[in-house]
């Protein structure tokens, strides 16, 4: 009789098995889908699950509970606006572009461009877990990131010190946050790029007053 030959097989991926990278990527897509849907308190875990299509278990192996998944939504989308803004200040020298291009990062963010996705802006602006110390923390992280990189720029380019340039920051980087997201729970009332050239102009008239900003116009004549 003879030997009985044994061969084997290849091994074959299990059915729906995702590298941990991707995996993540599609928990913290269904758990958006669901914080934005639901607000933070009404979401539960079960339902982040259901929509991902995975089991509870599998969403536990990646984020211990519903706050540990919320600040990392948080997180992901402060880096993309973070991120959006720097762009928007290095691609140009040009002040009047630059003043342009935050404003329009900030419409396109509230409208799900720019690395964000629709509604994913209130996460961070409009969140319903805004007294968590963790939260908050990542909010207010947020927002000064963004207004010292715009600082940085009005500093340099209007001879102001410090404390004055911030303050300009502030007004020009919260202006921008806040009538974004009017002109979003508006309905888009008028064409994004009209509501982008009012705001514009009305900041550059300001910030263009600035000596050095004055000198830089009159370079360019």
């Amino acid at each position: 009789m003879g030997a009985l030959l044994i061969t084997e097989s290849e091994p074959t991926p299990r059915s729906g098995r995702l590298p941990r990278a991707e995996r993540r990527k599609q928990l913290l897509a269904a758990a958006q889908s669901v914080f934005i849907a639901n607000g933070y308190h009404a979401a539960a875990m079960d339902d982040i699950a259901s929509e991902a299509g995975v089991s509870k278990p599998v969403l536990y192996q990646h984020f211990p509970g519903k706050l540990e998944l919320y600040l990392a939504l948080i997180d992901e989308q402060a880096e993309a606006l973070v991120g959006a803004i720097g762009r928007a200040l290095s691609e140009t020298t040009d002040n009047q572009e630059r003043v342009h291009g935050v404003l329009s990062t900030f419409f396109n963010f509230v409208e799900g461009a720019e690395g964000g996705s629709p509604g994913a802006f209130r996460l961070i602006f409009e969140t319903d877990l805004g007294n968590d110390p963790a939260v908050r923390e990542r909010v207010d992280r947020v927002s000064s990131e963004i207004m010292h990189a715009v600082a940085d720029t009005v500093s340099a380019d209007t001879g102001l010190d410090r404390v004055r340039a911030e303050l300009l920051a502030m007004v020009l980087t919260g202006g921008a946050q806040i009538v974004a997201r009017w002109w979003l729970n508006a309905d888009r009332p008028i064409p994004k790029d009209e509501a982008v050239g009012l705001v514009e102009s009305l900041q550059w008239r300001g910030i263009s007053n600035f000596p050095l900003f004055v000198l830089e116009q009159q370079r360019s004549l």
